[in-house]
């Protein structure tokens, strides 16, 4: 009730107890949070229902095995909180022969990824403080882990695609039963026996070839070169491959046509492929890139030192095994504030608040920035500052929209390989093509987020 001058009172009463089984699962489903069951098959077919601990209750101590790990043993990391679920893969663990460590959270997580180094990692997506993307990612920018096979068994959307261009060797969707699991046990034992990793490498052009093979041979890696598309796609379907490396130019430029013809190959869209070209590609090709991602784990790379680092990643390769001069490559890779670091950035949105957002962001990075209202005022400041390395552009603007605005950049010769993000509020299917098509390099949604936006800018300014 209330009363003038006096305010009001609001009363909210939530159960004691509260029975997750009874509630609607697509409510958790929105939060990422594990309430439907985790279904695990049993003789009478009879199936487990696993809940989450309560806040309220006192929550014991979770015993792993990491007091009497020894050296030679394997160990295997799943971080889950899902206690239920932990127990049932510790038990499958166990029978394969490994040692386990668990981790309820994240953070908790990395710090034992960093302490043990276990010889695989088991990952779940709704985690406490940071969600198994995040960590995935931490994982795999580390030098001195990024080789360590990583498995997510999650609840949330099906995603294998993302998980894959990752560097996962796999993705299980929650309920699961004994069979996948012993299935994803399997895949995690074969791809720790199968130390010597299979690589094919699609390229025509001797010297391509040469810098291709200088960049990524090793005693580990068993490569198969193809120098037609035919005989790429005769490889591919007769056997199986870590990760394919594509020479754009293979045959005159005709590699994007063998990229079409991969997309309706059954089983390849697991393979991780790198699709290669030392040179700015076109509108064609960017758009064709963007629409084969829907369908494979493509990465695009335009430099020697990107594609390092990419096939490392994707072959799993130890960084100590490295050669000192790859080693070095990849630490000038991933060394995060050099690459922003004193470069000038113009951010052009019609709405101060997305400005005043992305500059707080930007200037803790030591980057310059230069802010415009519009596609008018973004030219003028081409004009103004030569010295500008990165446009953030916004599409819905007045005067001159964000298409225009690139349109008329990518006209003057001078700005052809300046990097250009659009950032847009639209999410209709297609805008990623059009934009690619009006001249921008890639694409983000708003609202934004600032961790993808600084690893693809990390990814332009480097190229």
């Amino acid at each position: 009730m209330s009363e003038e001058g006096k305010g009001s009172t609001f009363v909210l009463s939530l159960p004691e107890n509260f029975d997750v089984s009874h509630s609607d699962p697509q409510i958790f489903k929105q939060l990422d949070v594990q309430a439907h069951p985790v279904l695990v098959s049993s003789p009478t077919d009879e199936t487990l229902t696993t809940t989450p601990t309560t806040s309220t209750e006192v929550v014991p101590e979770l015993k792993d095995d990491r007091a009497t790990i020894q050296s030679a043993e394997q160990s295997i990391l799943i971080i889950e909180d899902d206690r239920k679920f932990i127990s049932i893969l510790m038990e499958l663990a166990h029978e394969k022969g490994f040692k386990c460590l668990v981790a309820e959270n994240g953070q908790t997580g990395l710090q034992l990824v960093e302490e043990y180094q276990p010889n695989a990692i088991i990952l779940d997506v709704g985690l406490p403080q940071l969600d198994g993307w995040t960590v995935m990612g931490i994982l795999k920018d580390d030098p001195k882990t990024r080789h360590i096979p990583v498995h997510f068994i999650s609840a949330a959307d099906h995603n294998i695609l993302e998980a894959t261009r990752m560097g996962a060797i796999g993705y299980l969707q929650k309920p699961v039963n004994l069979e996948q699991l012993g299935e994803t046990f399997q895949k995690i034992e074969q791809f720790m026996h199968n130390t010597v990793k299979k690589l094919l490498i699609v390229v025509d052009n001797e010297p391509h070839q040469q810098q291709i093979l200088d960049l990524v041979s090793a005693k580990d890696i068993e490569t198969t070169l193809a120098v037609t598309m035919t005989t790429a796609l005769q490889n591919l379907k007769q056997a199986l491959f870590d990760c394919i490396i594509l020479d754009l130019d293979i045959e005159q430029r005709s590699g994007s046509q063998l990229l079409k013809q991969m997309q309706e190959i059954d089983g390849l869209c697991q393979t991780p492929m790198i699709v290669y070209a030392d040179r700015e590609l076109s509108t064609a090709e960017e758009a064709l890139l963007l629409q084969c991602a829907d369908k494979l784990p493509i990465k695009s790379v335009h430099s020697p030192e990107r594609l390092l680092d990419e096939a490392t990643l994707f072959l799993h390769q130890v960084e100590t095994n490295l050669s000192k001069e790859k080693r070095n490559i990849l630490r000038l890779v991933h060394d995060k504030e050099a690459i922003l670091a004193n470069k000038k950035v113009l951010i052009v949105d019609d709405d101060p608040r997305n400005t005043f957002a992305l500059a707080t962001v930007l200037e803790e990075k030591q980057m310059e920035v230069i802010a415009g209202n519009n596609g008018n005022e973004a030219l003028e400041l081409l004009d103004e500052h030569q010295n500008i390395t990165i446009v953030l552009m916004d599409i819905m603007m007045p005067e001159m929209d964000g298409y225009e605005a690139m349109r008329q950049i990518r006209a003057q010769d001078r700005f052809r390989k300046l990097p250009i993000i659009a950032l847009t509020a639209k999410a209709m299917k297609g805008d990623k093509a059009k934009c690619i098509e009006a001249g921008a390099n890639d694409y983000l949604s708003k609202p934004v987020d600032t961790d993808k936006l600084i690893s693809l800018m990390r990814v332009w300014l480097y190229r």
